[in-house]
Formats: structure tokens, sequence, C-alpha cells
């Protein structure tokens, strides 16, 4: 099963939610704004995105500038601010099995579908 890890606000999301929804495929779409993300689920999202958990925070939220920007973070502690504060996950997520990408550009998502 596909899953998108979406925010309806966001235009790069709601496009690559238009790449999914013209595939034809069945997927999930978890509005991760609305729906919780557990620490498990987002280690697992980072294991599979083969990046460090730094690389996944959107570092020009407000939050993110006012809170955390130029702090000593280890991988914890981005973790913990990203499941605290989800807004900092970067969208869309897509998950295909064993695969991820970040849809930034969406046409990415094309490589995992």
């Amino acid at each position: 099963m596909i899953t998108i890890f979406h925010n309806p606000r966001c235009t790069k999301s709601r496009e690559g939610l238009q790449i999914l929804e013209k595939s034809g495929k069945d997927f999930e779409v978890v509005k991760y704004l609305e729906e919780s993300i557990s620490e498990a689920q987002l280690k697992k999202i980072i294991a599979l995105l083969g990046i460090q958990p730094i690389d996944l925070v959107r570092k020009n939220e407000a939050i993110w500038k006012s809170d955390f920007k130029g702090k000593e973070l280890n991988d914890k502690d981005v973790i913990s601010a990203m499941i605290k504060n989800p807004k900092l996950i970067e969208r869309p997520i897509v998950i295909n099995n064993n695969k991820a990408v970040i849809g930034r550009p969406p046409s990415l998502i094309l490589d995992i579908i």
C-alpha cells in the first residue's frame, strides 16, 4: 500500500496527491497535522528515506527559527521537535513498501510508484 503524509494547505503536497490520484493505484492519505505521527513511525520514515532526522526538518518554519535554530541538537532532539511540532516535517512524504521519497519536487513520487 502506498501512503502519502499530506498537508492539504501545502501546494507541493497537493501536487503529490494529484500524482497519486492520476496513477490509479490504491493509496492511503495521512493528514499528519491532524493525525499525530508516533516516534516509531517517524524513525521508520527517516530510515526509509535514508536521511538524517535534521534533513526532514522544514528549517524556514517560524517555530524552528524561534525555538531550535542555532542550538546543539542530537537526532533524538530533532525527532522530538518534529513529534511535538509536526509542522516542521517536510512534505509530502510518499512511502511505497520499502521505498520512500520526499516529494520536492512532486515528480520524485513517480520514481517509487
